[in-house]
Formats: C-alpha cells, structure tokens, sequence
C-alpha cells in the first residue's frame, strides 16, 4: 500500500478508478516532488527557514502580517481543528467566507493539519453548501460570522457540518486561538494525498468536486509563476478572483507565498476599490478578469498605479479590444492564460513578450495540448475542434460518472474548441457548447462579443444562440451600453452595422437585448445559460 496520512479515507476511497486518471507528466526537474509533501510547509515554514520571516506575506485592511506572523496564527488555527474540533488527517473542511487574512490562514491551516480544504464561494445558498457537503462529506467548517446565517440553515437536520467555528466580529475562533501556543508541528502527508476539492459552480446542474494532491497544488505554482509570470520576493501581489476558486487561491495566496512575496487580501474589490488598493498598497502584480480590465481602464487618470508591472487575466476569454484599451491607458500588456478547476490552474499562457495578437499563447512548460476531432485525432494548424492537455495535473472527479467525459486516451478535455497556429500558438474560440449553428454556419459566441465590444458605446455584452425555424439558430446579444447611449432601434441597427463591418456578415446579431447587467458567478465568469434560459 502506498503511504498516506490520511486516517479519514473517504476522498482516496472515491476518487475515480486509475484507469479513468489523465496521465500525468512529470519531466521538468522542478516537478520532480518527493514522496512525502505537505504545501503548507512548503509554502510557509520553508519561507521562514530560508531567511523570510520578517517579510510581509499577508496584507488587509489595516492590517500586515510578516510570514513569521503568519506562521503563528496558522500554527494557532491548527491547534484549534485538531485539538478543539477532533480534526484528524483526511476529514474535510468547509471554507465560507471573501477574500480575508482570516480565510487564507484557515486553508493554510486545514492543509498543514492534513485536513481536506473545501473552498466555497461567499453567496452559496444553504440547499448549495447542503449539497456540497453531502458530496464530500465534510465535517468541519471555519466561516466568516458575517455569513453565518446560510451556514446555520445549513447544518440544520443534516449529518454533517457539524464541527464549526467563525472567525470575524462576533465569532468564536479568535477566542480559541488566542489560548493555543503558536507552535504546531505539520502532518507529514505523501505528495499523493489529496489537500483540496474544488467545486464546479454547479450552475448547469449538479456540481462536481475536482480532487487537488499536495503535489498539485506545487505543480500549480511550479509552471505558470515560474516559466509565465516570473514573480520575485518585492513583489505585491492583488486582485479580485475568490481564494474559493483555484484561479485566486493561486493567484491571491499560493503564488506569492510560493514566490516569498505578499499578497493583498480585501474582500468586495469592485474595479474602483480595486485601482485605489492598488496604489495605496503599492501593488505590482495583479489578477482580475477581462470585463474588469476594461472597466478599470478608464478610472486609470484617477489613481497612481505607477507600481503596477503586471497584471494577469483568466477565467474569460480576453478581447483583443479589452487588451488594447488597458494596455494604452496602463502601458501594460496583459498576462493572458487559460486554465480550468479541473486542472487546478493556467497550462496555456502567453507573456508580454511571446504574445500573438489573437491568441492566448503557448503551453507552458511541463503540459502538452493539441486539438483534435471527435475521434481524438489531432488536427493539423489552422483546424479547429477539440482542446486536449495533459501535464502534471489532471481530473480526477469525487464519485461522479462525468469523470469519463472529461477524460479520454489519457488526455483532459475541458470543452474548449480551439485551433492551433504553425508555431504553435493556441487561438480560442469558445467554449464547445458555446458555438452557434446558424444557417449552416459556426460561429462562436465569444468573437461576435468582442467585435461588439470594440464599439464605443457597449460596455458589457453577451451572445447565445437561440432557436429559430428557418436558420436553426439565430445570433442574439444582451448588451449593457454605457451611460448616454439608448437601446433603441437606431443603435441596434448601428451595432449590426458595425459587426458586420468587424466580422463574417453572417456573424452579426439578428437579435440584440438591452439590459442593464449581464449574469455572472463570483468568479466573473459570464452564466451564458442563463441567457439561453431567457430565450
């Protein structure tokens, strides 16, 4: 039997059969990982034992923890799972709550007990989090007491849940933190035991949890920061995506631990609060999504953001416009990356200096990708169909049949089409459920959103197909036009002019609806569906 420290097995007894795994690569001298890992101790002890304690790691509101600090009051939380609320190595632990000091020392605490993080998103509903913890059955809960009363709901005639503490004003975990030595010696897990499940949004349907190993979540911080985004320890490290989702728990808290850096942790960052934390906490590296991007660009004359030398936008498609517009008013070009929960974090990705208009880069060092057709067959440059990655993380789904969609032959399909330029750059096209067949023609909704976006007076939109008996399909858009302008019959006749002029003819909205905002996940991401639903 291999080595665990798992006591608690349940997440090891229903992860999907072996031969159901991705194959996983390992053949960058960085990705070789010993046996035995824990990512808290690589991520924070090591810090203090290379020199970096007295350096800042974590920063708040009003608040500024060095690494030695920090170390302090996850050694404190540990005391409290473990020796309060019975935590042993392998239980699951719900993490509730926005982007805080707080949260992120409670995720750093349940991996160095060898507990099992569960990260959800602030808004989840009661049914939600009910669902999520019959899923993984998860037994322990750290949760913001400002988002305590979903939680309560929760819990109420449920098996699990049971084990909850809450951090913040009026909660009890400070209270019993502040009675435990600041001294907790880590579990030492095998690199193979799992540290975290990362849930779907679950908006289409049931959602499905993706089992992250310690070894993931360094693998994580081993390609992209190390080969893309090249971070150093002076690094400040902000932004806007929720430590719940695997975009911001690397790109708000493992990467800049990783790099020894620090990292700005303020919840409800709207892209105004946002560019103000930027230049009072001198930030240089931040992670927002494209739509933010956008908006940001015209508040960029109102703040000094001269710190700022490199932003990173994932979770979205990025507009060509949307990059050109931040890059004249920031003089900064985008980082731009895909990645998904299933594969923990960015594999394809471009920098500043490799970027290809169009494109969103190559794969990076230690993935491998190629598109192919329904058959698995890869497709020669300029085709599109299918994205296929593997690398040294994969899907591996809690208990759930869809594992055998996802993978096939050994590859990840995470339902992106693609095509793949002779040099070997990744050109986006949409999200396979998200091409349009209208009148025998492909089109996908993400291109005629950015020939929209370009005019001048659309702030936010976004394009679905829906059914029609002649075409099969036809193209609408919602459209969020900016303050000034009217959604009246003459601009959509100006905005069908203009994609027409910008794209194929055959691309423009037959159908254009003017809304005041679009749907979007706490991850920004646009809910598409929730458009078609609106027929």
């Amino acid at each position: 039997m291999p080595y665990t420290a798992h006591r608690d097995t349940f997440v090891l007894d229903n992860l999907p059969p072996p031969a159901d795994w991705p194959e996983f690569l390992f053949d960058q001298p960085e990705l070789q990982f010993p046996e035995r890992l824990n990512a808290t101790t690589q991520l924070l002890d090591l810090a203090i034992t290379e020199g970096h304690g007295d350096r800042p790691a974590i920063l708040g509101q009003d608040l500024r923890w060095t690494y030695r600090e920090l170390q302090a009051i996850v050694n404190q939380l540990a005391r409290v799972l473990v020796e309060d609320l019975g935590l042993v190595p392998g239980n699951r632990v719900l993490l509730r709550g926005g982007n805080s000091p707080m949260l992120a020392a409670s995720w750093l605490a349940v991996i160095k007990a060898g507990g099992i993080a569960v990260g959800t998103m602030p808004l989840l509903r009661a049914k939600e989090l009910k669902d999520i913890a019959k899923l993984a059955q998860v037994s322990h809960v750290l949760c913001d007491k400002s988002l305590a009363e979903e939680l309560e709901l929760a819990r109420q005639d449920s098996p699990y849940l049971q084990q909850a503490r809450y951090f913040g004003e009026g909660g009890d975990l400070e209270a019993a933190m502040a009675g435990k030595p600041g001294t907790f010696e880590a579990i030492v897990t095998a690199a193979t035991d799992p540290a975290l499940i990362g849930f779907t949004s679950g908006t289409t349907g049931v959602p499905k949890g993706t089992v992250h190993f310690h070894r993931d979540v360094m693998a994580m911080c081993e390609v992209f920061p190390r080969h893309c985004l090249k971070p150093t320890a002076d690094d400040v490290f902000i932004g806007t995506p929720p430590l719940a989702f695997t975009f911001g728990l690397g790109g708000m808290l493992c990467f800049p631990l990783w790099a020894r850096a620090s990292t700005v942790l303020i919840e409800r960052l709207a892209p105004e609060p946002l560019m103000k934390a930027i230049q009072d906490h001198r930030a240089t590296i931040c992670f927002t999504s494209p739509t933010a991007y956008r908006q940001m660009a015209n508040l960029v004359d109102r703040y000094d953001i001269s710190s700022l030398k490199k932003c990173v936008s994932a979770g979205e498609a990025l507009p060509d416009d949307t990059r050109r517009r931040w890059r004249e008013a920031s003089g900064i070009e985008i980082h731009d990356g895909i990645g998904g929960t299933e594969l923990i974090h960015i594999y394809i990705a471009s920098s500043p200096d490799d970027f290809r208009p169009g494109s969103i880069g190559k794969v990076l060092p230690g993935y491998r990708a190629m598109v192919v057709d329904d058959d698995m067959n890869p497709l020669p440059p300029g085709e599109v169909g299918m994205l296929a990655v593997k690398g040294p993380t994969g899907c591996r789904y809690l208990a759930d049949d869809r594992q055998k969609n996802y993978v096939r032959n050994g590859w990840n399909l995470p339902g992106d089409a693609f095509w793949m330029d002779e040099d070997g750059y990744f050109h986006y096209v949409a999200r396979v459920d998200d091409i349009i067949v209208t009148s025998g023609y492909n089109v996908s909704s993400p291109e005629v959103e950015w020939a929209l976006l370009a005019h001048p007076a659309v702030a936010e939109c976004g394009v679905v197909g829906v059914p029609d008996d002649d075409r099969g399909q036809i193209i609408r858009a919602f459209v969020v036009l900016k303050p000034g302008h009217q959604g009246n019959d003459a601009m959509t006749a100006e905005l069908q002019k203009f994609v027409k002029e910008t794209v194929a003819p055959y691309k423009y909205p037959r159908s254009i609806r003017y809304v005041d905002a679009l749907p979007r996940t706490e991850s920004g991401k646009l809910q598409r569906h929730r458009l078609k639903s609106e027929g």
